[in-house]
């Protein structure tokens, strides 16, 4: 064989092998190019996905059902639970979670007082019922607990059954309260409290889509913890630098009922 046609045919298996290596990286970036449309189009749909979730939990708090406001609920949009005697001169205003420490702690500390106050006539409470440790931690605890409430403010119970549950509320990460047996559990121990129709509204969330407005309502104002406890408007909790004492708060009512 001649050194020319050996030269040849080594220039063909080379332009060969150049062809084939060629077409394998178009093919490569044919592949690259495939999977990272691929890519795109799952993120794609992902987005979808969170759109459609963040939407349907918006969907979701109107399909718990109609907005039914307990008996007797007072005040803007009737998010209001009021508890005393409407002529007090003195309006106690609380936010509150059922699954707040911190909420314990004021009610467990200030619980004798203000009830006595009320019942002098005094002092007037009212009550807006807040889900921030559902949203924090997870769970339906401050949820299935306040709906439990405005069913017992149906029943006339509201004060005896919130009472109850702040001297029965669980550690902030155990969501005790989110076992509706739990709560018809204790309103065993509210006189005259655990009928059918109570248990029937604990049962269904006769009033979720109500504590979601109270609590919506709650997001529309400049407070952003629980508790937030006012006295005639003015911010009397939670200051280190002052902080609120049962003989204290006895005092400003006092004064309250001059003015």
């Amino acid at each position: 064989m001649s050194q020319k046609n050996s030269d040849g045919k080594r220039s063909a298996r080379e332009r060969l092998q150049e062809q084939r290596q060629r077409e394998e990286t178009r093919s490569r970036r044919r592949r690259t190019l495939i999977a990272a449309a691929a890519v795109v189009a799952v993120l794609g749909a992902g987005a979808g996905i969170a759109a459609v979730v963040a939407g349907s939990g918006g969907k979701k708090k109107e399909a718990a059902g109609p907005l039914v406001a307990p008996q007797g609920a007072a005040g803007k949009d009737s998010v209001t639970i009021p508890v005393g005697k409407p002529a007090a001169k003195a309006t106690l205003t609380v936010y509150e979670d059922f699954r707040c420490p911190a909420c314990s702690q004021f009610e467990n500390g200030f619980r004798d007082t203000v009830n006595q106050l009320e019942q002098k006539g005094e002092l007037k409470a009212e009550y807006h019922i807040v889900t921030l440790i559902d949203a924090n931690l997870g769970g339906t605890g401050s949820l299935n607990a306040a709906n439990a409430a405005a069913c017992a403010q149906d029943a006339g119970k509201f004060s005896a059954y919130h009472d109850l549950l702040y001297k029965n509320q669980p550690p902030e990460t155990d969501d005790a309260f989110g076992k509706k047996a739990r709560l018809l559990e204790l309103a065993g121990q509210v006189p005259g409290l655990d009928t059918p129709a109570f248990r029937t509204c604990v049962d269904d969330g006769t009033h979720d889509s109500w504590v979601k407005k109270s609590h919506e309502a709650f997001g529309k104002t400049s407070y952003r913890a629980t508790p937030t406890v006012l006295l005639n408007g003015k911010s009397i909790y939670g200051d280190p630098a002052d902080p609120l004492t049962p003989d204290k708060l006895r005092q400003m009512v006092a004064e309250a009922a001059k003015g």
